[in-house]
């Protein structure tokens, strides 16, 4: 399996995408004007609190008020309440907890008013980003996610993921948490853990604490709501949690951030360093690599599939629907069953990536195609199950119901991605554009161009393939035309992502 890391930047946002044997298979953004991400740590205010629903809204800064429930504080919240009021002051300096005194943990069926009042400062991690109308959601039991562990502040549990089924491997990597762990921390250990020495488990555990201390500092004299730890920026945290022996290039189109992964990775696997590489072509890198054309195909409502099946996605608040079809496909099984069976597979694998590069969460009910016997029915719930193995996100899948249903949940923590793949008519009647109109229009803005110095360097045209195609006819082509009268070769750069009438130049020494 060949996995690479793709990452496009701009002024205001950075897109990754992660590709499979070059098949996208997730796709990230990070925005300059995203302030909430999960795994941030604010130092917050309570406001209202509400007994019936016990629970409280506290300020984080946002528009909306983030929303915590009684259960989300966390077994010791008076510990953090009691921990927080000392360094607030500025003279408690025992950071890593070595002499702090415990309070006792609060009771499972309590009520909110008795632990938080109105106006209390209160320190809170994000869990769940702002969807929709509703604001961020959030919780006070807070963890620090190291590459190999987490970091869980005021707690003594020592625990494995559930990923790791080896009892013996296991036990040891719990006897090596153990012999490491601080006194008043508690510590989970990752899935890519398995197999790893005490010292790199040590090492990871160390740069958690230090970011804990470090926010500790932060907090006296800070006003709130106040963000006193950031999670990593999301290609740090993509790397962090899939990065392995499987990654054979991570390309980036910036500089300046690939020197900022280079750093990341030098510390967390110095060994993999050599997989990042500077993109400098003159096509953009989502284009190169094929990424544009991929997610025009797979964002639709409608996704087509190979052998002429397809899947319907319809979304609502809370429910997702995905219709399974066969198509027009050439039914060379030898039973409607087989056919079923075989559709449905393929529907299963891409059911599962469109899961991961949309971020669907909360319910998703798939109608697949009907299945009369058992045997196939378990066929496609292990096939399922094995295709979203690699799923990041939390998730469950229920077992196909006598209707071909299956239901999945999977964890909602931001908002879906959501990309639109239908463009406008170039014209309000429909008609589009003869290719001869707007090449007059290039035309006019060539000459204009080749009549100051910008002729001395090279000049790309990037147009819609359709366009660039028809400017690069082999016999009477456009692009030989501009040659012979102004004797400039213009580089014609077909672009995925414009629309039909769209186009622009650019230039280069």
């Amino acid at each position: 399996m060949k996995l690479e890391l793709v990452i496009r930047s701009n002024s205001s946002d950075i897109d990754f995408a992660l590709l499979r044997d070059g098949r996208l298979v997730e796709l990230n953004n990070e925005s300059n004007d995203n302030k909430i991400s999960v795994g941030d740590i604010f130092l917050a205010k309570a406001g209202k609190v509400l007994k019936g629903l016990n629970a409280s809204f506290v300020d984080v800064g946002y528009a909306k008020d983030g929303f915590l429930h009684y259960h989300d504080l966390g077994a010791q919240i008076n510990s953090l309440n009691s921990f927080l009021k000392k360094i607030s002051t500025g003279n408690y300096k025992d950071f890593t907890l070595n002499k702090f005194q415990f309070e006792k943990d609060i009771d499972k069926g309590g009520s909110i008013d008795k632990v938080l009042k109105p106006k209390q400062n209160i320190l809170v991690q994000i869990v769940k980003e702002p969807i929709s109308t509703k604001g961020p959601r959030i919780s006070s039991e807070l963890s620090i996610a190291g590459r190999y562990l987490v970091l869980v502040p005021f707690s003594k549990r020592v625990s494995v993921s559930q990923k790791i089924e080896d009892p013996k491997e296991k036990d040891r990597l719990k006897k090596l948490a153990k012999s490491i762990k601080p006194k008043g921390f508690g510590l989970i250990l990752r899935t890519v853990a398995q197999g790893k020495k005490v010292a790199e488990l040590d090492k990871d555990l160390q740069n958690s604490l230090q970011k804990w201390v470090e926010m500790c500092k932060r907090i006296p004299n800070t006003n709130t709501p106040t963000k006193v730890l950031s999670e990593l920026n999301r290609a740090s945290s993509i790397l962090r949690d899939v990065l392995n022996d499987s990654f054979t290039s991570i390309v980036v189109d910036d500089q300046e951030l690939a020197t900022e992964i280079r750093d990341y990775i030098q510390e967390i696997a110095p060994k993999k360093l050599g997989i990042v590489k500077d993109y400098e072509g003159n096509t953009p890198i989502f284009e190169k690599y094929g990424i544009e054309r991929q997610i025009k195909a797979a964002f639709g409502e409608t996704v087509s599939m190979s052998k002429g099946a397809y899947l319907v996605i319809e979304h609502t608040e809370a429910l997702h629907v995905i219709d399974v079809n066969s198509g027009n496909r050439s039914n060379k099984a030898n039973s409607q069953q087989d056919t079923a069976l075989e559709v449905n597979l393929i529907a299963a694998t891409e059911i599962a990536r469109q899961l991961r590069l949309r971020d669907m969460g909360g319910i998703i009910v798939v109608d697949f195609i009907d299945m009369n016997t058992n045997e196939n029915r378990q066929k496609l719930y292990e096939h399922l199950k094995n295709e979203m193995a690699s799923d990041r996100t939390k998730h469950k899948i229920l077992p196909p119901s006598k209707f071909g249903l299956v239901q999945i949940t999977r964890q909602r923590v931001r908002p879906e991605t959501n990309i639109k793949t239908r463009e406008p008519n170039p014209n309000k009647n429909g008609e589009v554009e003869a290719p001869i109109v707007l090449v007059s229009k290039i035309d006019v803005e060539l000459r204009k161009i080749l009549s100051t110095n910008k002729r001395n360097g090279k000049i790309f045209l990037h147009v819609h393939p359709f366009v660039a195609a028809y400017l690069r006819r082999r016999l009477s082509s456009q692009q030989r035309t501009w040659f012979a009268e102004h004797k400039k070769w213009i580089r014609i750069i077909p672009r995925d992502a414009y629309m039909y009438l769209q186009y622009k130049f650019s230039f280069k020494k």
